[in-house]
């Protein structure tokens, strides 16, 4: 059972006096930063901030207390390679680890772009060892992507000196067969959350994938399991009120879901 502390901004810097946090993931890893950093602002508004951007990551230092707070955008973990014959899913390759293992706190989280297709999809072809697929079951290249970046920690990461966590799947809310609502096509008419403590459509398979990747890596990882309390929260999501116009029923209000997200980070962090 998971009791999680209020989250206290003033006493979150307090303990992480001098050191660098990096969130690393798609799109809901943004959404986890910019509401730690609301969290944070609200708690010490006048503090002395300064900002940096360099290629994948943007980085936000609260000079007072020496902690930086960066999130690092890469939608697998794994690397994407321009080759001869197109981009390459490359599902055993994870250079941008260099950049990573150096940090005290990493949060990690992949899954959103997985199951992309067609023009949303940012790679063309995918290689297992010497194999390059024009395409595979994406469950499985999930897990095996996963696995390559289980592998890493074990091998790169000092756990005595870097905590490493990483993000359960977060979910989305398309279809209201799985909330009791078959007549739903999206999150846009949700007003309130899904009543009770469990989610009548159940976990999601990657969710699962997830928990078995992380339990071959032999240091310690925490899974910052926000599946559940998630799903409940059909309507938590921006909707249609959001920056490109269509039906966001992925992403997350701020302040909102991933402020809850942020106590249980807090919790795993501190104590």
């Amino acid at each position: 059972m998971c009791n999680p502390v209020r989250f206290d901004g003033k006493d979150f810097l307090e303990k992480l006096k001098g050191k660098k946090i990096m969130f690393i993931g798609d799109s809901v890893s943004l959404n986890h930063y910019e509401s730690l950093l609301c969290l944070l602002h609200a708690a010490v508004p006048d503090a002395r901030i300064t900002t940096q951007t360099s290629n994948s990551t943007n980085t936000v230092t609260f000079e007072d207390h020496g902690v930086s707070i960066s999130v690092f955008e890469t939608h697998y973990l794994v690397d994407i390679e321009q080759e001869q014959i197109g981009r390459v899913l490359k599902l055993e390759s994870i250079k941008d680890g260099n950049t990573w293992k150096d940090m005290d706190v990493l949060v990690f989280n992949t899954w959103l772009w997985w199951y992309r297709r067609g023009p949303k999809q940012p790679w063309d072809y995918v290689q297992e060892g010497q194999s390059i697929l024009k395409d595979m079951d994406r469950m499985v290249a999930f897990q095996k992507g996963l696995t390559a970046w289980a592998k890493w920690v074990d091998s790169d990461v000092d756990t005595s000196k870097t905590t490493v966590i990483f993000q359960g799947i977060s979910p989305f809310h398309y279809h209201g067969e799985e909330w009791d609502e078959p007549g739903a096509t999206n999150c846009g008419k949700e007003t309130e959350p899904v009543s009770g403590s469990s989610y009548p459509g159940g976990s999601p398979l990657a969710l699962q994938v997830v928990e078995d990747v992380l339990s071959t890596i032999k240091k310690p990882v925490h899974l910052l399991n926000i599946t559940t309390l998630s799903q409940l929260r059909k309507d938590g999501h921006p909707s249609s009120y959001n920056g490109f116009k269509g039906m966001d029923c992925t992403h997350w209000c701020v302040a909102g879901v991933p402020d809850t997200w942020n106590e249980l980070l807090y919790t795993a962090i501190t104590s």
